[in-house]
């Protein structure tokens, strides 16, 4: 490959002695870059019986260059040479003929601008390069540091976001279960009331330590020690079958006791008002000590002391059901396991204060919302 450049060739042939024989003088050639330099090559046509090629610089130094490459005797010689800057920039290549006594020389000088060279701004520009990479590279990392902690923290936000709604969606929820409790409550409640009956305590099924008021709806004791019997009346009204249902003012009373009691258990009363009345066929809800006690169960309900005790009697469906009227919800309800007719009965505490049935009076009740109506539908 030849130089892309033109170079400034001075080349000076000069003949020392007249030569014999026919050919040139020597050609130079400046074949490629090599090395960090230019390789001179030295051609020559003529014919010699025995030659001797010299390469000399411009100091006139002697320089060797490659073995000669042709027969002596039958062809001409070559050699080559590379030129490097700073030797000079100038070398010549002289052929001698020892035989004949002859010699002949080609010079080229090359100027330094065709020499390859290493550019000042190199240096600087790879020192620049690797600069910016790293600087490309650090910006890369903390901007995916940066990007990694944004997203912890996004998660972060975002869990902490999640756990919030999800409590405020549980409590939303639990109070939706609750509104939709007391409203299926109460509607129960208002169905309950539908059937209520008038009661009146019977006179001749009562405990001798009781006392029944003139219009035979209250009762209280008239014997303020507390006795270990279960002081008892038993009201006129049987009921064979169907849904009955009436309300007790029980007030602040410590304790007390109703239900309905079987008929066996009604007769056993009444022919032996002193003893205490025979547990099976007897259905009740019991307060004592701030706690509601079923019959044949243990505590039931925490609900707060109500003045006012609705029962519900559902013969159909042997079941027993008691209500806080003031809060229109169940304070609980039990089986009944019996024969013949159910007759309600009353037992208050032993503090002299009345404990009666109350008139069921009909009542308005303000119209559902919307939601609570589907709820009920």
């Amino acid at each position: 490959m030849g130089l892309t450049a033109v170079i400034f060739l001075l080349v000076l042939a000069s003949r020392h002695q007249p030569t014999a024989g026919v050919g040139h003088d020597p050609l130079l050639v400046v074949d490629d870059y090599e090395d960090g330099g230019i390789r001179l090559k030295c051609l020559s046509e003529r014919l010699f019986s025995e030659a001797q090629l010299l390469w000399t610089d411009s100091r006139g130094d002697n320089i060797t260059g490659t073995p000669l490459s042709a027969d002596t005797g039958t062809a001409g010689v070559s050699s080559s040479i590379v030129l490097k800057a700073g030797s000079g920039n100038s070398m010549s290549c002289r052929i001698l003929d020892k035989q004949l006594k002859t010699s002949t020389e080609s010079s080229v000088a090359i100027a330094d601008a065709f020499f390859p060279s290493t550019s000042p701004w190199l240096a600087a520009f790879v020192v620049i390069l690797l600069l910016s990479i790293f600087l490309v590279l650090a910006a890369i990392y903390k901007i995916r540091k940066n990007a990694r902690k944004q997203i912890e923290q996004d998660i972060d936000e975002l869990k902490r976001k999640l756990d919030e709604q999800k409590r405020r969606f549980e409590k939303e929820n639990e109070d939706a279960e609750k509104r939709i409790e007391n409203v299926r409550n109460e509607l129960k409640f208002r169905k309950a009331r539908s059937n209520a009956v008038n009661i009146t305590l019977d006179q001749t099924c009562k405990h001798p330590n009781l006392c029944i008021s003139d219009d035979k709806r209250r009762v209280k004791s008239s014997d303020k020690k507390e006795t270990a019997l279960k002081a008892m009346v038993v009201a006129t009204e049987g009921f064979p079958d169907k849904k009955h249902y009436w309300e007790v003012e029980v007030g602040n009373q410590s304790q007390w006791e109703l239900g309905v009691v079987s008929e066996n258990v009604r007769d056993v009363i009444m022919n032996n008002m002193g003893i205490s009345p025979p547990v099976n066929g007897l259905f009740s809800l019991q307060y004592s000590q701030g706690k509601y006690i079923l019959t044949g169960r243990e505590d039931v309900s925490d609900c707060k002391q109500c003045s006012v005790v609705g029962v519900l009697l559902d013969v159909e469906s042997s079941e027993l059901s008691f209500y806080s009227v003031e809060e229109m919800s169940p304070l609980g309800s039990v089986v009944l396991e019996f024969t013949g007719k159910l007759y309600p009965f009353f037992s208050p505490d032993s503090s002299g204060k009345w404990l009666g049935v109350r008139p069921v009076k009909p009542q308005t009740y303000d119209p559902l919302p919307q939601g609570e109506k589907e709820i009920n539908e």
